[in-house]
């Protein structure tokens, strides 16, 4: 293990210990979201009011990475059947039972800290937290390879994914809106949904 790896501590939070963390994840997800391929110009205002759907849902959870005192990575999950009628709708229209399935949020982490296995240590603590639901899933957003913002070394998570046990599902997809960093106006971008039995 490496020196670095064993100062991270990793904690579930649920309910109203999740409030004081809420700035610290807004703060994050707009740094991390930046980077392709989310592009995600965000604001601390509309990231703390969205937050709080996890205070609302009962049985979500944000999982938090501390280096000493300092939060450095978060990750987050939810029952579908907590998340916007969006989210919920591909697998309605497919005769999926939302009340069965878990929503994985976002995984955010620091760059100084990728790459130590703090990533696998954020699905194994939402799928511990999701051991009564019969299936977890995630969302990805679809760029076109040729993205003019595409950086030349940048590397799909899907083989990460993969050896997580997910598997890529092209029949589940759900619209977003969000503004992109350089842009003036919100842009719908499609996402495809990933999961896994548990």
């Amino acid at each position: 293990m490496e020196p670095q790896l064993a100062a991270i501590n990793l904690q579930t939070l649920t309910g109203p210990a999740i409030q004081p963390y809420l700035p610290a994840l807004a703060r994050l997800r707009i740094n991390v979201f930046r980077d392709f391929p989310y592009l995600y110009a965000g604001s601390l205002d509309y990231e703390q009011r969205y937050l709080t759907t996890y205070l609302a849902a009962d049985g979500a959870a944000l999982i938090i990475a501390k280096a000493g005192e300092k939060i450095i990575g978060a990750s987050t999950c939810l029952p579908l059947a907590s998340e916007t009628p969006n989210i919920q709708k591909p697998f309605l229209k497919n005769g999926m039972d939302v009340t069965s399935i878990m929503y994985f949020g976002e995984s955010v982490l620091e760059p100084a800290f990728r790459g130590q296995g703090i990533g696998v240590k954020f699905f194994k603590a939402r799928e511990a937290h999701a051991k009564n639901f019969s299936l977890a899933t995630f969302c990805a957003v679809n760029r076109p390879p040729d993205h003019p913002a595409r950086p030349t070394d940048y590397a799909p998570l899907d083989k990460f994914w993969q050896k997580r046990g997910f598997e890529k599902q092209v029949h589940l997809t759900c619209e977003m809106e969000w503004t992109d960093i350089g842009h003036t106006s919100q842009t719908t971008k499609t996402l495809t949904f990933w999961t896994k039995t548990l």
